[in-house]
């Protein structure tokens, strides 16, 4: 398969992969409400470059070697669910702010350095991501393909990834949405925490083979 058909068969796929609704998602879309835009987007690096950790590990052959133990699988679950349950409790436990609060706190609530780790691990840690990674890799790479070639579709997986969030959190950083938001925020934290703890079950729960 030539570098452009497997650009077009990753870029349909994984188009669809961003923008289907999971932790990623509504881990952005509380980050951007609860503490702006800057947060929002350093969390959309952060997620962008979780990819990396499975595109390398999918590039060795590991993400088959994952994809088919259990073991291993059941440790990502417990990892990835639990973080996912983490923030979940954070959520929750989200209080309301006054008017000079809300922009006291959203200056200061988290540094660009801790947007960005906190969209890594969510991230990294999702245990869905070896299967899926070794299911697209399986369509588009063949023994014999040369490094550069899957560099350059782990890179625009990478692209891809940012491009959606960052679409996301300029809708959610648009005045006549987030003046909406602004005044229930610690509801939005709160409903958006439950949404992470349900997502956190759920990874452990369901059965990934």
């Amino acid at each position: 398969m030539d570098l452009l058909q497997g650009l077009l068969i990753i870029t349909s796929i994984h188009i669809l992969a961003a923008a289907s609704p999971g932790p990623d998602f509504v881990l952005v879309s509380q980050q951007t409400l609860s503490n702006g835009k800057k947060a929002g987007l350093m969390c959309s690096v952060g997620i962008a470059l979780g990819l990396s950790i499975h595109i390398a590990y999918s590039a060795f052959g590991l993400a088959a070697v994952i994809a088919n133990s259990s073991s291993a699988l059941w440790a990502i679950k417990i990892l990835g669910g639990g973080y996912l349950f983490y923030l979940g409790i954070k959520g929750l436990r989200s209080k309301p702010l006054d008017s000079t609060e809300v922009v006291e706190t959203q200056a200061v609530k988290y540094s660009a350095k801790k947007s960005i780790g906190i969209g890594f691990l969510c991230n990294a840690l999702n245990p869905k991501a070896p299967i899926y990674f070794v299911s697209l890799f399986t369509v588009v790479i063949s023994p014999d393909i040369p490094l550069y070639q899957i560099a350059i579709y782990g890179a625009w997986m990478m692209i891809i990834q940012l491009a959606w969030f960052s679409a996301v959190v300029g809708l959610l950083s648009r005045p006549a949405i987030n003046n909406k938001f602004k005044k229930c925020g610690h509801w939005i934290d709160r409903v958006l925490g439950g949404a992470m703890i349900a997502l956190g079950i759920k990874v452990i729960a369901t059965r990934t083979n």
